[in-house]
């Protein structure tokens, strides 16, 4: 079936500038999406979502940041940038 997606690719010659996204994209299809047929491009946008915004950044531990979860560490940064600002 054709999502009229494009794809994404790195500048030639630098093989690495798109690994973070190309990591999460796998991540995303591996833990989510591959997990579901979906009936709507609506159903696709819905659950690419709220994986995102209340699993990915909310709930799942990362081990790339000592298995924190990403919303308290931005909080944490926030919150030492509040006290260096006094």
């Amino acid at each position: 079936a054709s999502y009229k997606m494009q794809t994404s690719m790195s500048r030639q010659g630098d093989c690495w500038d798109n690994a973070p996204m190309e990591s999460f994209f796998d991540t995303l299809k591996t833990e989510c999406l591959h997990h579901y047929k979906f009936k709507t491009r609506e159903e696709a946008k819905r659950v690419t979502f709220e994986y995102i915004e209340v699993f990915y950044n909310r709930i799942r531990r990362n081990a790339k940041i000592n298995n924190q979860i990403p919303a308290q560490l931005a909080q944490a940064w926030l919150t030492q940038q509040h006290k260096n600002a006094a």
